[in-house]
């Protein structure tokens, strides 16, 4: 079997790797549990020296790897290159605050002396999508080898050059060998690789579907999950919001690599006093947004990652506006070769169709009115998914309150864009997952969180 890379920008293959056989599969595994015998017993200092290590590679290969990341999946080569950047952040990250965030936390109790004592768990299994190929392998790789874990990949069957490259990256940053290790295998063989008894835990990022069949295949063997799935982000933008300010952002999230974000700004939740005004600021800085070849630095959208991706996202187009969704920009398939799609809009959104009830991975903006406040909130809530979401006010304490109590997500954000961040918990609620990943949190998912009880001599 082969795992084909293709050029979604010409639909030209770039390279056929070799599929790693079961028993490969099952040598990689074993090699890595070993590695953590060894590894777990390693120093925070040099950890940290290696995670500092691996943050300088990063930087000196960004321009290597972003237009590597612009070949298997059309991302634009700057916004690869600001991804690259990302990753070397979180690795110096928790190379500066991992020991921090593991030492002994002490507890009084009638013990001569009680603690909390945070310990590696061994081998965890990482699935990772295409759309941010080394960021989302980092945020889990980073906190997973600052904890004194180790780690298996199996990324998506479209970036394995990726893949690959993150495999190279840790060797020459002077880890252990097998610390890492890269599984070039088809989805149908992630149900066995679970099933090896030196993997410990399963951290995904992907479809909601996809999480649903790694959490109960993980979960009928004990093993911890972590599911970072799906989102359809609510922008909730009230009557006294900054209105050029919040079309601006909004824009912008709605663009994130092309569109194909989980935390890209989906649904636009306007009040009807201003939907106009913000209806016209929008669609002007839509039109401004260039789609063109993703190894272009003035390239704002490069092709969606594959031709089957983009044509499913047309579909949910096409449905939504037979069901009366208006299309005020884009919504046409271009003529050409590649996976590319237009900045679309609709407008007159609501509950029935695609745009309002699932995820448009894609540059497609749903625009749903609201008849005030409350009702903008509710709108906001009145979905399947809980990744993120974000309100615009004027008034700050009201949309502190609002972000803080009232919208139903795991981040949620207040006159600014949703996005992760090395040093806050990111994750979700609801069909977009649980567990969290980053900051202190992330990296307490995946060890023994142990309590130590001395008594009395």
């Amino acid at each position: 079997m082969s795992i084909i890379s293709v050029n979604p920008a010409n639909g030209k293959i770039i390279k056929k790797y070799k599929a790693h056989t079961l028993q490969q599969v099952e040598q990689k595994i074993k090699q890595t549990h070993n590695a953590w015998l060894s590894w777990r017993e390693s120093s925070h200092d040099e950890r940290k020296r290696l995670l500092s290590s691996m943050a300088g590679i990063l930087q000196s290969r960004k321009n290597e790897l972003a237009a590597l990341m612009a070949l298997e999946m059309g991302k634009p080569v700057n916004q690869g290159i600001a991804e690259i950047d990302k990753c070397a952040s979180v690795c110096q990250y928790y190379a500066t605050n991992a020991a921090t965030y593991l030492s002994d936390q002490i507890i009084e109790t009638d013990a001569s002396k009680s603690y909390v004592s945070f310990q590696p768990i061994g081998v965890v299994l990482a699935i990772m999508p295409w759309n941010f190929p080394f960021w989302q392998v980092f945020r889990f790789l980073a906190p997973a080898l600052a904890a004194g874990n180790c780690g298996v990949l199996k990324h998506a069957s479209n970036v394995p050059g990726c893949a690959i490259a993150i495999e190279e990256i840790v060797r020459e940053a002077g880890f252990p060998d097998n610390v890492f290790q890269t599984l070039l295998i088809s989805s149908a063989s992630v149900e066995k690789v679970i099933n090896n008894p030196f993997i410990q835990a399963v951290t995904i990022t992907g479809s909601t579907n996809a999480g649903k069949q790694v959490a109960q295949k993980a979960g009928s063997l004990i093993k911890k999950t972590v599911l970072e799935l799906g989102g359809s982000d609510a922008y909730v933008i009230l009557e006294d919001a900054d209105l050029e300010k919040a079309a601006e952002i909004c824009v912008n999230s709605r663009m994130i690599n092309s569109g194909q974000s989980c935390i890209a700004a989906k649904r636009f939740v306007v009040v009807k006093s201003v939907e106009k005004e913000f209806i016209s600021l929008f669609l002007n800085k839509m039109k401004a947004k260039k789609v063109g070849d993703p190894l272009d630095s003035g390239t704002d959208i490069g092709p969606q990652a594959r031709v089957d991706l983009r044509n499913e996202l047309h579909k949910q187009v096409k449905l939504s506006v037979k069901k009366g969704a208006k299309c005020m920009l884009g919504g046409t398939l271009p003529k050409g070769k590649g996976a590319y799609y237009p900045a679309t809009i609709l407008t007159k959104v609501k509950p029935g169709m695609p745009a309002y009830d699932e995820e448009l991975f894609g540059p497609v903006a749903a625009i749903i009115r609201a008849s005030d406040e409350a009702d903008a909130i509710r709108i906001a809530n009145d979905s399947n998914f809980g990744l993120g979401a974000a309100v615009f006010t004027k008034n700050k304490e009201k949309g502190e309150w609002i972000a803080s109590t009232q919208l139903q997500a795991g981040a949620c954000f207040v006159n600014a864009l949703v996005k992760s961040d090395p040093r806050l918990p990111f994750g979700g609620i609801k069909q977009s997952g649980y567990g969290r990943e980053l900051g202190l949190f992330g990296i307490h998912e995946f060890v023994n969180i142990k309590t130590v009880f001395v008594g009395e001599s």
